[in-house]
This record gives C-alpha cells, structure tokens and sequence, in this order.
C-alpha cells in the first residue's frame, strides 16, 4: 500500500487532518503543507481520499476508477428517509413469487456498504434461494427448538429448573406449537420467505455482532425501498447458535459465525399506514 500526498495540487484545507482516524495526516512544520505520516497504521478507509476537495491523496488503495463524486442532488430528503423508517415493517404475507436478482444484489450492495469496527472488512453474505436448502434450514431451526421444549418439560426438569428459570418456559409451549405448524407445512419458521440473507464473520471478529447487525440495518432499508419484505430470523439464529456446533453452517453453506439471518420475499401486500410509537 502506498499513500502520499500530492503538494502541486493541495491547498492544504487540512480536511484529511481532521477525518483520518489513524492520525497518518498532519500538518507540516512549517504550517503550509499536510504530510502523510506513519503510514503503516493506515486502516484503508478511504476518508482522506474522499473529503479530499483537490484529489490530492494519492492511495494505491483507490485509484480514480474507484473515486465517485456524490451526486447531493440525488439524496434523499430528511422527510422521505424518515417515512422510510417508519413505513418499515417485518411484513410476514410473502407470495410465491420469487425475487428479481438485481433487487437481492442491490440489498447485498447496501450490506457490504455499513461501517466496520476499524474497518476490518471481515462481514460476508451469503444469499441461500434455493428451495431445498431454504426447508433444510427450516427442518433444522425445527429440530433445535424440539429437542429443546423437550428436555425443558420433562417432569424432573421442568420441575428443578422452572422456578430458577421462568423466562425459558415462556416459550417453551409456543416451541412445541411450532412443531406441529411445522409438520403441517404452514413454515412458521422463514414465513414461506424465498431468500435468506445470512451476515457472518470469523468466529475471532470481536466485533462482529455489530458490525453484521450494522449490515443488517442497511440491507432492511434497502429492501423497504424497492418493496421487498424483510423479516429477522431470530428464531433461526438461535438455533444455529444452539445447535452441534458447525451443523448450521455446513446446512448454509457459509464459514465462520452466523450473526445476523434476514428472511426476504415479495409481500402479498404493503401496509398502508403506520402507527405512531
């Protein structure tokens, strides 16, 4: 990685100074110039090259093919991102009706585009759409959750544990109904979603919690705006977690930790209202 600073054309306005998070940018002794320093701790997040008013960063990292002007015109209003907002729901009439490729990669786009903890860039997403795959998935968070009311309602368990932990019992019967919805084909799990976003990173990332669920919130938004319904699969990302460990991930075909799981389909409707909250 290289990184300098090109003193023809700076005008020494001392933005990249104020935004680099790495301290790399600093103001010459004299005062008259900016200096790339320490160059090493650079984390590659491309602040210096885009507050820069002149193109004067030069960073191997972004060469001007990959430097775009922001187009303010074309911004939405404070108004409309709020009505955005607050139109969201977690729609669960989904159709049949499978969802166009460019939709799913426009949300994956707008995945990728969240902010990291020191820009480590460690979140992948993988899209499952094939039906197969989608029901074992569903078969699995199932049999997680079956497996689980039925320790849970043992005589001898429920009997030692339910005092210490009332808060497990509460779900414990609506464990058993899923069961039964399950095997009636009614799909309580993915809600009959014909796409799963899965956010996952290295089980090392300790930051990975967030930043997947910083991912999520881009992903959920852009999904409102091209009219696709968007669910968060807790259910199915508690299963993984409790389940033999990897046994998910071999069934999604990802690596690393799942830690966010976004169900995605065509609504059956949109709402025409909101409540206020």
């Amino acid at each position: 990685m290289t990184l300098r600073i090109e003193n023809k054309s700076c005008i020494a306005c001392g933005k990249c100074v104020q935004v680099c998070p790495a301290g790399i940018m600093v103001r010459s002794t004299d005062g008259k110039g900016i200096e790339a320093v320490r160059t090493d701790r650079c984390i590659g997040c491309g602040h210096c090259v885009d507050v820069c008013p002149t193109g004067s960063v030069i960073h191997s990292d972004f060469p001007p093919q990959r430097v775009h002007t922001v187009d303010t015109s074309r911004l939405p209003a404070p108004e409309q991102v709020l009505e955005l907002i607050r139109s969201r729901r977690s729609n669960r009439a989904l159709t049949p009706r499978p969802i166009p490729d460019e939709a799913l990669q426009r949300i994956v786009e707008a995945a990728r585009y969240a902010p990291t903890a020191s820009n480590s860039r460690q979140v992948s997403f993988t899209l499952v759409t094939e039906p197969e795959q989608l029901r074992r998935i569903a078969d699995f968070t199932v049999g997680v959750f079956a497996s689980t009311a039925r320790k849970l309602l043992h005589p001898v368990v429920r009997t030692l544990l339910k005092p210490l932990r009332p808060d497990l019992y509460r779900y414990a019967a609506r464990f058993a109904e899923i069961e039964r919805e399950h095997e009636a084909g009614n799909d309580p799990i993915l809600r009959r979603a014909t796409a799963l976003l899965i956010i996952h990173t290295p089980a090392s990332n300790r930051f990975g919690c967030e930043d997947a669920n910083l991912a999520y919130q881009n992903a959920s938004l852009m999904a409102e705006s091209l009219g696709v319904s968007q669910i968060y699969m807790g259910f199915v990302l508690t299963a993984a977690r409790m389940g033999r460990k990897n046994a998910f991930a071999r069934i999604a075909g990802i690596t690393g930790r799942p830690q966010a799981i976004m169900a995605l389909g065509i609504p059956a409707f949109r709402y025409s209202k909101y409540t206020e909250r």
